[in-house]
């Protein structure tokens, strides 16, 4: 697993990994932004009012209501990224990288508002009335090219095929794995449930739900998601009220560091803006989706006779999503203080490395050593561990440093797989132990992340231990949801791709992958999103900014029409 997870760091470091992909979704938001007069402010409170259905006109197509619509884009987006991406973001860039992500979800409210809007404007009804939307069909119609000559070359076919196929990796990406694997970890780590038990059950139960197609999912999703928000939103604002005390420093704490980057403090090692600013925009994106493409294949289903008011209602999403939830989850992670301290927890295997030499994190010198490592490996002078390890008692006996999360790990004992006591010889091969193979897992204090960070967060509240119950059954209602809505999104691309036929393969790989993905290596799975995410993301943000003038004139020609259909109603 090690293995893999190097080959796909190797590829996101050219991706989400790269200045460049933060510059290209950052600044199409910003130009959108500035481009339209700042809709995410000027139609917000419009937004509010189209999604109730004031004004809906009788013989609307679609499948499904503006709100129901909203849900399933929700569904899709509140999840993992709200509770395990938020801890994960903050792990890895400290709490800049929540400013980072609340410039994202800001100026994703306005791409959300222009790609649905396009998508919407483009989507198709088969012989049945049932409705096919998404980017892949304003690619398909918009983006050839016209010679001079009059001569088309077809070259929206590719692009939409393009952003079809990344759609299919990306259902399992982002919609799939990250929410299994969550909910598994969730539940061993609170409840004791074996991971494979908890996804087959739920691999089932997601069967059931995705064969019935869009109308059964609208349903499920616009029940699950108020009820999911508002347990959790309970949940946050215990953690809050018990910590009010550190409530301004954890807000302060986000902003004081956003150009110089988080200093080493506890067990945590320190993070440059750089990093900062990567993690933050691509948990950002991993939360809200904006620029992605995905929601304007949920919101192609909504009941309306135009396609600006249903780009008005996405405007929603990002602000609910990220602005709201992940800022509540982040909040609740800062100021209760436990993503500075180390706790007992079983090691990942891709979240481990092993150092020569011993290095103390109480020690100046040694943290700025490691901190540099961490934060820019190829240029430290610190050096993987190759070679033999030798465990007596459970205690490793070598002069080596266990790095584990980002944090030195301390009081590390090694079990063998049926948690007796391990004593023998490891083999490590740069800074990796192959523990799995070996039979073996290592356990001792460390930071954690993700998930089990977040839950952690929830038992400093009135509700004590039974905070972390919030968060496994907030984060079982997110996830599982988000599950329901991709596998959606990617019979669409199947669909365009294919034809309608190749539909149940493409659900019952999607259904093997969820059960398989409970219990694989976590971290691997998030670098494999980090991928899929930039291979969606890329084709769309290019194609509504070639189409800009046309959104621009169409948002026009919304307010007059909106003026001569409801005239003296206030915008």
């Amino acid at each position: 697993m090690q293995n893999i997870n190097d080959f796909l760091l190797s590829i996101d470091i050219y991706l989400g990994g790269s200045q460049v992909f933060v510059f290209l979704l950052l600044g199409t938001g910003i130009f959108f932004t500035l481009y339209l007069g700042f809709p995410q402010f000027r139609y917000f409170g419009h937004a509010t009012r189209v999604i109730t259905g004031r004004y809906n006109k009788e013989g609307d197509k679609g499948d499904a209501t503006h709100f129901q619509a909203l849900s399933t884009a929700l569904s899709g987006t509140i999840g993992t990224g709200n509770i395990a991406g938020v801890a994960l973001a903050i792990y890895l860039g400290g709490p800049a990288a929540l400013f980072w992500m609340l410039v994202t979800a800001i100026f994703g409210m306005t791409l959300k508002f222009v790609e649905v809007l396009v998508s919407h404007k483009y989507r198709e009804f088969d012989e049945q009335g049932k409705v096919a939307g998404g980017p892949m069909y304003y690619m398909r119609k918009r983006l050839n090219i016209k010679l001079r000559n009059g001569k088309i070359i077809k070259t929206g076919y590719l692009l939409g095929g393009i952003f079809a196929v990344s759609t299919i990796f990306c259902s399992f990406g982002t919609g799939n794995l990250p929410q299994i694997n969550s909910i598994s970890s969730a539940m061993f780590s609170t409840f004791g449930i074996n991971k494979m038990l908890s996804g087959g059950i739920l691999a089932v139960l997601l069967g059931l739900i995705i064969i019935g197609g869009i109308k059964r999912i609208v349903k499920v999703t616009s029940k699950l998601v108020p009820a999911m928000a508002i347990l959790y939103f309970i949940g946050a604002v215990a953690v809050l009220i018990h910590n009010y005390d550190n409530l301004l420093p954890a807000v302060g704490a986000i902003f004081t560091n956003v150009f110089t980057g988080t200093a080493a403090v506890g067990g945590f090692l320190g993070a440059t803006v750089k990093f900062a600013v990567q993690k933050g925009v691509n948990r950002g994106l991993f939360s809200n989706e904006a620029g992605q493409g995905s929601a304007p294949i949920a919101h192609a289903t909504a009941r309306a006779h135009e396609p600006v008011s249903e780009g008005m209602v996405a405007i929603l999403g990002p602000f609910i999503d990220t602005i709201i939830i992940c800022m509540l989850t982040g909040l609740t992670i800062l100021s209760s203080g436990v993503w500075l301290e180390k706790h007992e927890n079983q090691f990942e295997p891709a979240d481990t490395i092993i150092l020569s030499g011993n290095y103390d994190d109480s020690n100046d010198a040694d943290r700025e050593k490691l901190s540099y490592f961490l934060n820019d490996e190829e240029t430290s002078d610190l050096q993987r561990y190759t070679g033999k390890i030798i465990v007596l008692g459970g205690k490793i006996e070598d002069d080596i440093t266990v790095i584990n999360s980002r944090s030195v790990a301390e009081d590390v004992m090694v079990f063998n797989s049926d948690a007796s006591i391990y004593s023998g010889t490891l083999i490590c091969k740069s800074g990796n132990i192959d523990t799995r193979t070996a039979g073996v897992y290592l356990f001792g204090k460390s930071l954690l992340h993700s998930a089990p960070l977040t839950a952690l967060a929830f038992t400093d509240s009135i509700f004590g231990k039974f905070g972390q119950y919030l968060v496994s059954f907030g984060l079982l209602l997110f996830a599982f949801s988000t599950a329901i809505s991709w596998s959606y999104y990617g019979d669409r691309a199947v669909t365009y791709l294919w034809s309608a036929k190749y539909v149940t393969v493409y659900r019952i790989i999607y259904v093997i992958g969820f059960f398989f993905a409970s219990f694989t290596d976590t971290t691997v799975i998030w670098t494999f999103s980090g991928i899929t995410i930039v291979l969606m993301t890329v084709p769309n943000l290019l194609g509504i900014l070639i189409l800009s003038r046309e959104v621009k004139s169409t948002i026009a020609d919304y307010w007059r029409d909106f003026s001569d259909n409801f005239p003296g109603i206030k915008r």
